[in-house]
């Protein structure tokens, strides 16, 4: 059991002076230090902050001309905000691993579900692939993965559910595998409709130069409507026992982060 108010007997408390600067706090959590600078945050990803920080939505007017430059995703845009002021922001997604990288000068493309956050230095675009999305340029994107990611060189064929993007490489095929959609286990699958699709016989391939980044697991992150209140007790707006829960056909407020109402409870 942690013991509170013990110098050294519990759990470390930070503070701005202990936070670090652009990193990991521990292996779930980030740290985006602001200082008067922007950076674009995908609704519902910050745990909290300190210092003076306000988040505008990517149709607020004054964002505009960033927006022009920066961000070129309509389809995505309402589940994006952008984060400016000065302090210290701290990013998780479910306690997934949390990670930054580096794009130099790079051409990445990524699950839109797990790209957490990233500096106005890089351009967002909406890849061909459907769910995925483009980093170009240089800057530091934040990124969540099921398990540590690994790195892989093509040619190399990937389970599509450990995919969590790809760098400098052309986008993926299908390759279904022949042999095993034709064997015994394939055609047990096609008779009696259990197994789904597996990595075994469905894969992504990749050739050329560049890197793979794959998640250390098979389980695909679960989608989450971004701004969606989570349906738990306690939770204002959430219409589950102990939260006030939404009016039907409660109107929609303006606001810089849109449906504030599911955000308040009102």
């Amino acid at each position: 059991m942690s013991t509170y108010g013990t110098p050294g007997a519990g759990p470390a408390a930070h503070d701005p002076s202990t936070l670090p600067s652009d990193d990991n706090v521990d292996h779930y959590t980030f740290c985006v230090e602001l200082t008067g600078s922007q950076w674009f945050m995908q609704k519902g990803k910050m745990i909290a902050y300190y210092g003076s920080i306000e988040f505008n939505g990517i149709g607020h007017g004054r964002l505009d001309r960033l927006v022009r430059t920066s961000f070129h995703s309509p389809l995505h845009a309402s589940d994006w905000v952008v984060a400016e002021g000065s302090g210290k922001m701290l990013l998780a997604d479910r306690a997934f691993d949390v990670n930054s990288y580096d794009l130099e000068d790079g051409n990445l493309t990524i699950r839109s579900g797990n790209l957490l956050a990233f500096q106005p230095s890089l351009s967002l675009k909406q890849s061909i692939v459907p769910g995925f999305l483009t980093l170009i340029g240089t800057g530091k994107f934040v990124a969540a993965s099921n398990g540590p990611v690994v790195f892989m060189e093509p040619p190399v064929r990937v389970d599509p559910q450990a995919l969590v993007g790809w760098a400098d490489c052309p986008s993926p095929c299908h390759h279904y595998d022949h042999g095993y959609l034709t064997g015994v286990m394939g055609g047990l699958r096609a008779l009696t409709g259990l197994g789904g699709a597996s990595g075994e016989e469905h894969q992504f391939e990749f050739v050329g130069a560049g890197t793979v980044l794959l998640q250390s697991s098979e389980t695909l992150m679960a989608e989450q409507a971004t701004g969606v209140t989570p349906g738990e007790p306690g939770v204002p707006g959430s219409g589950a026992p102990g939260g006030p829960g939404q009016p039907s056909g409660a109107p929609r407020l303006p606001g810089q982060l849109g449906d504030l109402q599911r955000r308040f409870g009102l």
